[in-house]
């Protein structure tokens, strides 16, 4: 989602590589601000942020070096506004949030990708459906539920958002929930009825959080919007979506800087569990091109279970990988998100996530023939991978309806990704695993 500000700014970075002096200083300030007002950033934040780097950077001596360091710390203190970051639990449950936006900025969409991310946590959660102005925003939503199997409270024959609200609060405190997330309706732009209607809400659950739905794609539009919200009901926190659309990127740097209200999500693709807390330390450092390690930590370290993992590692140590564990970690990848998404988060792959179309692992014609072949083996076969012989290949090939050339190029990849794992898989392994990374992020801009 970072690639285009990202390549401009390693662009503008190289102006000064080889060059310390006045003049490449501000060849790179120039296409520094190219970069950012390309990018949608409001020509005010440009105009303060370059200024603010050229001083800096004269003052610590001109070089690559203070350049970096210095456009580093002024973004991140653009991003960084005070108060809470990610999902902050109340003291009392349940915890309510009221979800509000424009109608088309992803709002159902993002609510629905909240109570995942709030699921995958081991969270009690209810979705509201008070969105009434929307033709099907309740079958939506519904739909939506259904499909990640989240709780969801609504009302068939009631045409008052709030009263299904306060219905929805006592079905939240007898059930026990953790969190409630109330769906609200959108319109196509600010008006006073949909303003009433949100007070309204407001002053009947009187909610821990209000989170303000911003379509990345959007621009200054987003950014305007937000700061209408947070004048007329005061926002809590901002989560942007469409981040991995054909945006230019820079609303977050408008939205941190013109509402003053914190980013707190990011949506940064269409499945349900492409949404990231917004930590400001990070999304400086992808923007940078250096990855964001800990987030890929933390996103895999909610979705794979730690026994799963000392079990499956131990198989892998023995050369006991097989079919049944290939799918098995192909549906847990899948839970993680895009692969253009996880990728961006890796020291020296961040470029190259740039340039990948998106994978689907469910729906890919790969994935498809890989489980045709998989499921056109018998048990032992799947469990012994040395019993495929030439006939049993056959076998498998007709089953699926593919060539056996492509079965025998399936097995190859198959072994070969067995081999690779149970490389990494002791101490040694990962040992040369962190000198990779370790090698990848050094290649990238210098600190």
């Amino acid at each position: 989602m970072f690639e285009g500000l990202t390549d401009s700014f390693r662009s503008a970075i190289n102006k000064i590589r080889f060059s310390d002096d006045e003049k490449s200083l501000k060849t790179a300030l120039e296409n520094l601000k190219k970069a950012l007002l390309k990018a949608d950033v409001h020509h005010k934040i440009v105009r303060d942020l370059l200024r603010q780097v050229e001083i800096e950077t004269k003052a610590k001596g001109i070089g690559q070096v203070n350049f970096l360091r210095s456009l580093k710390t002024n973004l991140l203190a653009i991003l960084t506004v005070p108060g809470k970051q990610g999902f902050v639990f109340s003291s009392k449950p349940p915890t309510t949030v009221l979800m509000v936006g424009l109608q088309g900025s992803g709002k159902t969409t993002t609510t629905v990708k909240l109570a995942h991310y709030l699921k995958l946590r081991q969270k009690k959660v209810l979705v509201v459906a008070c969105d009434l102005q929307r033709l099907a925003a309740v079958e939506q939503l519904r739909q939506l539920c259904l499909a990640n199997e989240v709780d969801l409270y609504t009302e068939e024959n009631v045409s008052n958002p709030l009263v299904i609200a306060q219905n929805a609060m006592k079905k939240a405190k007898d059930g026990l929930y953790d969190v409630v997330l109330i769906d609200t309706a959108g319109r196509l732009a600010i008006d006073a009825a949909l303003m009433s209607e949100l007070e309204s809400i407001k002053s009947s659950v009187v909610p821990d959080e209000i989170f303000y739905v911003a379509d990345a794609m959007t621009g200054q539009d987003a950014v305007k919007s937000a700061v209408t919200f947070h004048e007329k009901i005061t926002l809590s926190g901002v989560i942007l979506s469409k981040y991995d659309g054909d945006g230019k990127g820079g609303v977050a740097l408008g939205i941190a800087e013109q509402t003053n209200v914190p980013l707190r999500f990011v949506g940064v693709g269409e499945k349900v569990a492409d949404l990231e807390h917004f930590i400001p330390e990070r999304i400086v450092s992808r923007l940078m091109g250096e990855g964001d390690l800990e987030t890929l930590a933390e996103k895999t370290s909610s979705i794979i279970d730690e026994k799963q993992a000392r079990a499956m590692n131990k198989k892998i140590k023995k050369g006991e990988f097989n079919f049944n564990d290939f799918l098995e970690q192909m549906e847990q990848m899948k839970k993680l998100g895009s692969m253009k998404s996880l990728l961006g988060m890796i020291p020296g792959l961040s470029s190259m996530a740039g340039k990948l179309k998106d994978v689907d692992l469910e729906n890919s014609v790969e994935m498809k023939r890989i489980k045709a072949m998989i499921g056109s083996m018998t048990k032992k076969e799947r469990i012994d991978p040395e019993l495929l012989n030439n006939s049993r290949k056959r076998r498998i090939a007709e089953g699926s309806g593919l060539s056996q050339q492509e079965v025998n190029r399936f097995l190859k990849q198959f072994q070969n990704a067995a081999k690779m794992a149970k490389k990494f898989s002791g101490k040694k392994g990962m040992q040369d695993l962190q000198n990779m990374l370790s090698q990848s992020k050094q290649a990238q801009i210098p600190r």
